[in-house]
């Protein structure tokens, strides 16, 4: 009994942050490591898209258009290409859109700029015949004759091939906007057959804005967006110290920002800058006097009739 040895049992308290709850930081680390891996892989997906998709996603968030009403609806596929028709996007996403806005200028101005920049791209060789201007609702785009480019041939309605490029280029680019559309017709003061004709300048300006009228509904512009085609003849001119210069024979095609509006005419912003491509400015018309005008039925867009004919 002597050689046994005596058995000691030690009991050891173990602290507070002992037992069950001794793994609870891992789980906050294992957060904190999921959450910058998630950081850094975005920060590196941005990095591999293009700018002009990044331009994209910062407009949409930011809920603006260069037209009234809700944000278009976009979503991101793979490798960043967005998933809604690219050709949608086009006529309201702009490239420096969101600096433009963010120096205030009005929708007219960022829609004008880009009418600009669409001619530059796509219509630079009829840069000399393109006017742009705007009003107080909206963007005006005027088609001048040229000695090189006309758009029409002299004393006819007949469109010119170059005219037809223009005017499908326009219609693409404002055709998924809700503006509505106007087309207005003028001429210069130089009298159109005989002192007894019945087909005057009168007729030929309303027949050529008619006739661009259906060029553009048949490149996508929807017939009940057209709320005004008229002829001015040569009560509008745009050389106002020589009426019958060649290039007071015009075309012009105005987009309205407030579709909820029916302009009765258009009239110049007496606040506005002047336009340094406009060579003079255009006067004040009457509301219902110095045109020749008619309504367009939306089941009248594939033809002629409500033309105003030469009498025989």
């Amino acid at each position: 009994m002597a050689d046994k040895k005596a058995v000691i049992i030690k009991k050891v308290k173990k602290g507070g942050h002992g037992g069950h709850h001794g793994g609870a930081w891992k789980i906050a680390y294992a957060d904190f490591v999921t959450a910058m891996m998630a950081f850094f892989l975005l920060m590196w997906l941005l990095n591999n898209v293009p700018d002009e998709k990044k331009e994209q996603l910062s407009i949409y968030f930011k809920e603006f258009s260069v037209i009234d009403g809700p944000p278009p609806s976009m979503t991101m596929g793979a490798g960043g290409q967005t998933a809604s028709d690219p050709e949608r996007l086009k006529p309201i996403i702009m490239e420096g859109t969101v600096g433009m806005y963010a120096e205030g200028k009005s929708q007219e101005e960022i829609l004008k700029e880009a009418m600009a920049k669409m001619i530059e791209e796509r219509l630079k060789e009829f840069k000399e015949e393109l006017i742009i201007d705007t009003f107080d609702n909206g963007v005006r785009i005027q088609m001048l004759y040229g000695e090189g480019n006309p758009f029409f041939e002299s004393a006819s309605s007949q469109l010119t091939d170059d005219a037809r490029k223009a005017l499908k280029v326009i219609a693409e680019t404002v055709r998924d906007m809700p503006n509505q559309v106007a087309v207005e017709g003028h001429t210069d003061a130089v009298p159109l057959g005989g002192p007894n004709s019945r087909y005057t300048n009168w007729e030929l300006s309303t027949d050529r804005a008619s006739s661009a009228r259906l060029i553009l509904q048949e490149f996508g512009i929807e017939p009940k967006r057209m709320v005004r085609v008229a002829g001015y003849a040569a009560t509008q001119p745009l050389i106002l110290d020589n009426p019958e210069d060649p290039r007071n024979r015009r075309v012009s095609i105005l987009l309205f920002n407030d579709p909820t509006q029916t302009p009765a005419d258009v009239q110049n912003s007496s606040d506005r800058a002047p336009d340094p491509m406009r060579r003079n400015p255009l006067p004040q018309a009457p509301a219902n006097e110095g045109r020749q005008l008619f309504k367009v039925s939306p089941l009248q867009d594939n033809t002629t009739e409500g033309l105003v004919q030469p009498r025989k």
